[in-house]
């Protein structure tokens, strides 16, 4: 299966984007499809065998719309913002045209049509004022005038409402076009029958002509879908922005000769020099320099992170004060950026649950309004004015009135704009949710497992103690520096966490040991100014006949630090000092476990290591609930037992050995700094590795749903407020459409409230 994403110009209402979605599966070979109105995009899965990215345009075309596929090379932006120019165009036409008309009919309404005859003995000059202007403006009552302005309108500039409206039919589906089209044909076709009708010439006035209705509501429609195409760029401002972080140039070296090229033609394995403040071209792991770089437009880490040679640099990200060179190891769609881009894409256009319902309800929306608006028409024309010709157009116009005011547009942005404003605002945050139904229920969340090693520790072990054997006149810092001499050569952890602690404590470089040798899961043996040292377990310096009597003190006043590893230092066979390590708990594990329980969240640690070193870090924390000594597989059934209970579970690892758990949670939360595997196992991806990121997506979650069910309830009320109102009379068409358009803009404005979280 292959998946193909298209950008899709000239939506007009969500129920364009059912009607696309209907379209494409009664194409051979498509295994499903999400079209998101608010986005403007589709993603199609398709069996290449039978289908193709061309079939699948020709059908979207076939349907009525543009669309352009997303790729390398391609710029469909360039489409959306070609097609909200022609929308502004025939905008700023439908305006000019109506204009007159809509003086007209102010000024209808105020009187000044009408044929008035002042005596003399009754005119003032307020009134002969009045009537110079009613005189002035009379050209703007004759029929003819008021046809040859609303023809072009009605039929040009509206000329995409009935082609939508008839793709729509097509395809089976009944849209928002479709109640434009019925609506302002009825009162412009009425218009031109009364006007040709010789009897009603003789009537003065414009009492029984509505072209100024059926052009300012076409007019009124297409300044709401103007504003609201404006509104939506906003919401998906978040995709652009991140985009616009990837550098344009790279400086590459390529058989010796350093050369700046365009960031695209970096081939991976390429050497890349990067100086200080530029921008990372791609990502990679330096070679040679050090440096500080700023990642927080990506992870959100507002703090600056220190780079060495073999440390992992992400593309986008700023360097700092320094300068280093780098090996690319990922370009193009491979990168971290793209990989974020394509994963918050994919969950802009995703649907919840509550949008499915919302989209059902649309389905069914259009034919009940046709049938309520000609049950309006039915009622006041034959029950109320008793078949009268003279109040056709009364109830014409009444009707007319119902079908503009249910145009439910509102109803369909409710839940995709606050969806795309969310998932937005969470990339920008370094918050990743996979797609519309986890943004959904992240917010419901009761339980939190968190894994130990790596979600509440850092996952890097760290010295945390020397301890000098009796009678050892060194101090602690030279024994560091001897034992950071012996391992500085050595792959293992531990040995790594000792170099690096002298690293810290000595900027100049270490002097290397005359020898060498690692024995793997036991120590290392070197040679030091000519002395023999053994750095290692008890059971290795035993093996090489080290005097560890001195040593035994020290055992025992290290071993009440659980979850610690003591290593043993040895000079010339004998044992000179211990050193304690361990994984360190992440600053904001204490915290994050607190704001957790004051949500209501029940927090639960769940981790393969001893016990005493568990409820160690559970003490620290906060977390009562403890089971440790639990393999992967252990995990995956503890996290489907509490399920099984009726609870709603989020697991949080760091996507490796975590990923059963992962998979058997209601929602996987996967930490780790973006690594490969936690971007693509999580259906939600913390890009830093601070857990506070935990309950901030949870109340992001919580936050999208809320402004969802507002924009639910307003669009529901305005329609079940409005239909009403129009029924009865009391709502004049154009006011209509202006209120259908005021409640699109109004659901949009509720969602960029998001934004600014």
């Amino acid at each position: 299966m292959a998946v193909a994403k298209v950008h899709i110009h000239g939506m007009t209402c969500s129920l364009c984007s059912i009607t696309i979605e209907a379209a494409l599966r009664k194409q051979k070979g498509i295994s499903g499809t999400s079209v998101s109105y608010a986005s403007e995009k589709a993603i199609v899965h398709y069996d290449e065998a039978h289908s193709s990215v061309a079939d699948i345009l020709k059908t979207i075309e076939a349907a009525g719309f543009g669309a352009t596929v997303q790729g390398e090379g391609s710029d469909p932006e360039a489409g959306g913002r070609k097609e909200l120019r022609k929308l502004r165009n025939r905008l700023l036409l439908s305006a000019l045209l109506s204009l007159p008309l809509f003086v007209s009919m102010l000024l209808g309404g105020l009187g000044f049509c009408h044929d008035a005859i002042y005596g003399a003995d009754t005119v003032t000059a307020f009134s002969a004022f009045l009537n110079q202007i009613r005189i002035k403006t009379q050209f703007l009552h004759d029929w003819k005038f008021q046809m040859a302005l609303a023809t072009p309108v009605q039929f040009l500039v509206g000329f995409r409402f009935y082609k939508q409206a008839f793709n729509s039919l097509r395809a089976g589906k009944a849209g928002m076009d479709l109640l434009v089209v019925v609506g302002t044909t009825a009162a412009y076709a009425y218009s031109v029958r009364t006007s040709l009708a010789e009897e009603q010439l003789i009537i003065a006035g414009m009492r029984n002509i509505y072209f100024e209705a059926s052009a300012v509501i076409i007019t009124l429609v297409l300044l709401g879908k103007y504003l609201e195409s404006v509104a939506k760029g906003r919401t998906s401002r978040a995709i652009r922005s991140l985009m616009d972080l990837e550098a344009k140039k790279a400086r590459i070296i390529r058989d010796g000769q350093e050369s700046e090229v365009p960031v695209r033609e970096v081939r991976q394995g390429d050497l890349v020099v990067v100086r200080p403040g530029e921008k990372i071209p791609v990502d990679g792991v330096i070679t040679e320099g050090r440096s500080t770089v700023d990642e927080s437009m990506l992870t959100g880490e507002s703090v600056p992170v220190s780079k060495e040679p073999q440390d992992t640099v992400i593309g986008a990200s700023i360097n700092g004060n320094g300068s280093f060179t780098y090996r690319a190891t990922k370009v193009g769609e491979d990168s971290f950026l793209a990989r974020i881009v394509r994963i918050t894409e994919e969950a802009q256009n995703s649907k919840a649950p509550i949008q499915k319902i919302a989209d059902s309800v649309s389905g069914y929306f259009v034919p009940i309004v046709l049938l309520i608006a000609a049950a309006t028409f039915l009622i006041w024309y034959g029950y109320i004015y008793e078949w009268q010709v003279f109040f056709l157009s009364d109830a014409l116009i009444h009707a007319v009135a119902v079908l503009v005011v249910s145009c439910p547009c509102a109803l369909g942005l409710a839940t995709p704009t606050a969806i795309m404003a969310g998932m937005g605002k969470g990339a920008q945050k370094g918050i990743l949710i996979r797609n519309g139904e986890q943004l959904e229920r992240a917010g419901k969340i009761t339980d939190v497992v968190m894994d130990k090693t790596g979600t509440l520790t850092s996952g890097k072990p760290e010295l945390t103690g020397i301890l000098p054997v009796s009678g050892e006149t060194r101090t602690a810092d030279r024994l560091l520096l001897l034992a950071a001499v012996a391992e500085k050569r050595s792959e293992h952890p531990l040995g790594k966490a000792i170099v690096d602690a002298a690293e810290r404590k000595w900027e100049s470089p270490l002097p290397d040991p005359e020898e060498f040798q690692a024995v793997p899961g036991k120590g290392v043996s070197a040679r030091i100014a000519g002395a023999p040292v053994l750095i290692g377990s008890k059971a290795f310096l035993q093996e090489w006949h080290a005097d560890l009597s001195a040593i035994e003190a020290l055992e025992q006043q290290l071993r009440p630090e659980a979850g610690r590893t003591v290593v043993l230092l040895a000079e010339a066979g004998r044992a000179i000092a211990a050193f304690s390590l361990g994984d360190r708990l992440r600053d904001s594990a204490a915290p994050t476990v607190a704001q957790l329980s004051a949500m209501g969240i029940t927090v639960h640690l769940l981790t393969g290591d001893n016990r005493a070193a568990a409820e160690e870090a559970a003490r620290q924390t906060g977390i009562a609930n403890v089971l440790a000594e639990v393999l992967p597989e252990r995990k995956a059934e503890v996290v489907r037992s509490l399920r099984s209970k009726g609870r709603l579970v989020a697991m949080v690892g760091d996507g490796i050995n975590d990923a059963p758990a992962l998979a058997s949670a209601d929602i996987g939360i996967a930490i780790g700094s973006g690594t490969d595997v936690a971007v693509e196992t999580g259906d939600i991806v913390l890009l830093q590795d601070d857990l506070a990121a935990i309950p901030e997506a949870i109340r992001l979650s919580a936050k999208t749903m809320l402004i969802i069910k507002e924009n639910l309830f307003w669009a529901f009320i305005y329609n079940l407020a409005a239909i009403p109102f129009a029924a009865a009379g009391y709502l004049n068409p154009v006011v209509a459409a202006a209120a259908m358009g005021l409640s699109s803009v109004s659901v949009l404005l509720n969602s960029l409230r998001l934004k600014k979280g």
